[in-house]
Order: structure tokens, then sequence, then C-alpha cells
């Protein structure tokens, strides 16, 4: 099995609060997967370490078979991103 994504044991910590708990994960070449939460169980978290716009706190994680932490350009240059609110900034803007 050739993976695609390779977690390890990733967590991400803010302070006293743990978002993302050591999780591990493979997902294979071809395969198709999903993640599925309420808000605040730390699913934007992991896409956001995943896509190397977050360090983890420990663990480590490999997309496309680079690094996150080592080979960040080699992993952006390898995935497509775009979540659903989009911001320069990082705040959302509404409408008034």
């Amino acid at each position: 099995m050739n993976a695609i994504i390779e977690i390890r044991e990733l967590t991400k910590r803010f302070g006293d609060i743990i978002a993302v708990d050591r999780i591990s994960l493979t997902v294979a070449e071809k395969e198709i997967f999903g993640l599925i939460g309420p808000n605040g169980a730390g699913k934007s978290t992991l896409v956001k370490m995943l896509t190397t716009l977050l360090p983890p706190s420990s663990g480590s994680a490999r997309v496309a078979g680079y690094d996150i932490g080592l080979e960040p350009a080699r992993v952006r240059a390898r995935i497509g991103y775009v979540p659903q609110l989009l911001s320069a900034d990082g705040a959302a803007h509404r409408r008034t």
C-alpha cells in the first residue's frame, strides 16, 4: 500500500487546550476519506497542520511522501487547499 497521508501521534496544543490529541491515520493513494465531527473537534486544526499552515506540537506526518515539518514547501507543491472561508488576514468578513 502506498500511503499518501501518514500521521503518527500528531498533537496540537494551544496553551492548556489540546486541540488535536495524538491522532494516527494512514490514507492510501486513491482512497477517499473524510473528517467528521462537531465544531471544536480539531478537524480544521488537523488540516492546517497537514497543509503546513500550523506547526504541530508533537508527533509527525507525511503528505505525498514529504514530512510536514521538514519539507513544507514540497508538501505545499503537491496539494491544493481551499478553506470554506477565504480571507487574506485570517478573519471571516461578513456582509452587512
